[in-house]
């Protein structure tokens, strides 16, 4: 099996397939989307989750954890970007969407992402990007991107705890005048958030849960 191959490993990438050419060339790898999200988790977890027995990782709310995800050290991966493209392309592509994005920082390589592997596919999908205060000069816009009132969009972010931020995001898209038909997280740390914004009604999938890169990383750490 594809899970069993990728266990006896260190470093999913190394892995090559009967039909690649070029082990480097993970392009080329047909996986289906839970065979994508499984090489994505064990990258995640190597680069991304932070745990201490002791709670020393302050968050945005103000509390400390004992769990820090720091995701932009995958997103920003060229192996990272193109397994989170892939996996966003192959759940928005029914949506029929203009756009995705989300509230700077978090959310920008992960729409980015999603809209150059969109392109691959023949599909035209718009990135932008949510500001956290307003320009002060030119157009003065909280939302960059070539998208319009009326546009349908994908709003995303990178971590949700409380799910202020994403909340924070979808104000300001409907405020610019953007139908948001879903909400899409890339890791749930499953602290209150993705109820929150079930709550003001909005449909939320997560790729990942806290307690999924929890397990990753004790299967990684024994």
């Amino acid at each position: 099996m594809l899970i069993a191959l990728f266990s006896k490993v260190s470093n999913p990438f190394l892995f090559k397939p009967p039909e690649l050419k070029d082990e480097n060339m993970l392009s080329q790898m047909t996986f289906d989307l839970e065979e994508k999200k499984l090489v994505l988790k064990r990258l995640l977890t190597e680069k991304s989750f932070n745990y201490s027995e002791e709670a020393r990782f302050p968050l945005v709310s103000g509390r400390k954890s004992r769990f820090y995800i720091d995701c932009k050290m995958t997103t920003l991966h060229s192996q990272g970007a193109f397994l989170i493209g892939q996996i966003l392309f192959d759940l928005i592509k029914p949506l029929n969407i203009k756009g995705i994005g989300g509230l700077t920082l978090g959310a920008d390589p992960i729409a980015v992402a999603t809209s150059v592997i969109a392109g691959q596919n023949g599909v035209d999908l718009v990135s932008f990007v949510i500001r956290k205060e307003t320009k002060k000069h030119g157009l003065m816009k909280y939302v960059e991107g070539d998208v319009s009132p009326g546009d349908k969009v994908v709003i995303i972010d990178d971590v949700i705890t409380t799910g202020g931020s994403t909340l924070q995001a979808i104000e300001k898209a409907e405020k610019a005048g953007l139908e948001v038909v879903q909400v899409i997280v890339f890791v749930d740390r499953e602290e209150g958030g993705r109820e929150n914004i079930i709550n003001e009604g909005y449909e939320v999938e997560s790729i990942f849960t806290k307690s999924e890169l929890k397990d990753e990383y004790e299967k990684l750490h024994k």
